[in-house]
């Protein structure tokens, strides 16, 4: 009774996790205007139909060959479905230990030649071993399994797959099936894959089940138990031998005829983690000297050897342009320091001293002035492509003058426009009632010492 009465729920979540807008994070590489400057990254060439190098704790891009190209995943598309369901797991929306009844869809859109661990309809099996299945031996029908127990049927989770592909910012994806077996529709690009391994490995479930050498599943209801092996070389040599990589602690690999030989790989060596992705490389039966084994190692090497933590910008460092103070009571300058160191990861023959500041400062500001407050800021950039930017910030406090500020306003009071006005129309004022009086004053007065003077004159008459 539980489940059925979960099983509406699970597909309204489904249905909800449709609608959520989608958050696009946009593809920059900056290492490329560096590449005209730098041996190391002129001469790098993969063997493969696209690339990338991520340093996963900065999420700094260090190579990138066909990055955005559309390709095929195979396999690797399974960690969208394990992340899918870890996600559901790390919200407590299920247990790892939860079992499953694996439905009617088991063998949804596997075709000859899929990649399988025989599970089979009816089967009960736990969350766990099935996220095992699906990532250590790579199992498609694991796949369609947790699909269908998430929402209910393998349709409405891919539909969730694509959607959360969009939110990890994922836009040259578009996922048809749980697993990856072929179809035309079915595509992503290297530079996608990185964000959905990025956003996988966050999960302490799937690191661990992704640098598992092997594990054994314990006998179900239909089915002995299961010895699983890790079908990544670099992690494992149980499948092929020669390309072990000490450093490896995941992800995936993916076969197909379309795709060619892929591979999702990670690495850590004094503490730092790269994640490689190598898609469409030479198959290893072919040409064992060069393949997608090979070549990931290689591109994770080049990596480690070939690139370091620089500062950019030290903080707390002099020499920016002083900022003059007006209405101070003391200093008539101030000068500025970044609030904040900038770091890249740059290739070694590069020069931290071939970078440009640009730096945005007003020429003067108004006391009073804190330490600490912020002036402008300082840009680092390299033919044009910024590295990152910092605020500076005062070194020192200015008192202002009471007296000068004061006075300044005053100033700026008669500086302004309805004021001038104001003044300029009183003046006018003055000048035209002046200008009255005084013409009007002089008629009167005329007029009164023309009245006075015939006054005297008929005075004069009548006492002759």
């Amino acid at each position: 009774m539980k489940k059925i009465r979960l099983f509406p729920v699970l597909m309204l979540l489904c249905l909800l996790f449709s609608q959520i807008p989608a958050s696009a994070a946009p593809f920059s590489y900056p290492m490329g205007d560096l590449k005209e400057d730098s041996q190391l990254l002129s001469t790098m060439k993969i063997e493969a139909k696209a690339a990338i190098l991520v340093d996963d704790s900065t999420q700094e891009i260090l190579y990138a060959q066909n990055a955005q190209d559309k390709n095929y995943p195979a396999s690797i598309t399974k960690v969208m479905t394990a992340l899918l369901v870890i996600e559901s797991i790390d919200r407590g929306d299920h247990r790892l230990d939860e079992v499953v009844t694996i439905g009617d869809q088991v063998n949804y859109g596997i075709g000859e030649g899929g990649s399988t661990v025989g599970l089979k309809a009816g089967e009960q099996i736990t969350l766990e071993h099935l996220l095992y299945c699906a990532l250590t031996a790579s199992a498609n029908e694991a796949c369609n399994a947790l699909g269908q127990f998430l929402c209910g049927d393998v349709e409405s989770f891919v539909n969730l797959m694509n959607r959360r592909a969009q939110e990890l910012g994922m836009t040259g994806t578009h996922f048809v099936n749980t697993h990856g077996y072929h179809d035309d529709g079915h595509y992503t690009t290297a530079y996608d894959i990185y964000l959905m391994c990025h956003e996988a490995m966050q999960h302490p479930t799937f690191r661990t089940i992704v640098s598992t050498k092997a594990y054994e599943v314990p006998a179900t209801n239909l089915s002995d138990k299961r010895e699983l092996h890790e079908t990544n070389a670099l992690i494992s040599t149980w499948r092929v031998s020669g390309y072990w990589y000490e450093y490896a602690n995941g992800i995936k690999t993916g076969s197909t005829p379309e795709a060619g030989r892929c591979l999702a790989s990670s690495a850590t060596k004094d503490g730092k983690t790269l994640i490689a992705v190598v898609l469409g490389a030479e198959n290893y039966k072919v040409n064992p000297e060069v393949n997608y084994f090979t070549e990931s190692s290689r591109l994770l090497d080049w990596g480690f050897d070939s690139f370091s933590t620089q500062t950019l910008l030290a903080e707390g460092i002099s020499g920016f342009p002083e900022v003059r103070v007006s209405l101070s009571a003391g200093a008539n300058y101030v000068t500025v320091q970044p609030s904040a160191s900038l770091e890249a990861t740059l290739p070694n023959d590069i020069e931290p001293s071939a970078f440009q500041q640009k730096v945005d400062l007003p020429e003067e500001v108004q006391a009073p002035v804190q330490a600490g407050q912020k002036l402008g800021t300082v840009t680092v950039t390299y033919q044009g492509q910024s590295y990152g930017s910092a605020d500076l910030l005062a070194t020192s406090t200015v008192e202002r003058s009471e007296l000068l500020y004061r006075l300044n306003q005053v100033q700026n009071f008669f500086q302004q426009l309805w004021v001038k006005a104001a003044l300029a129309a009183a003046g006018g004022l003055v000048l035209i009632f002046g200008g009255r009086r005084l013409l009007f004053g002089k008629r009167r007065s005329r007029y009164s010492a023309s009245a006075a003077g015939r006054g005297s004159r008929y005075s004069g008459r009548r006492r002759k």
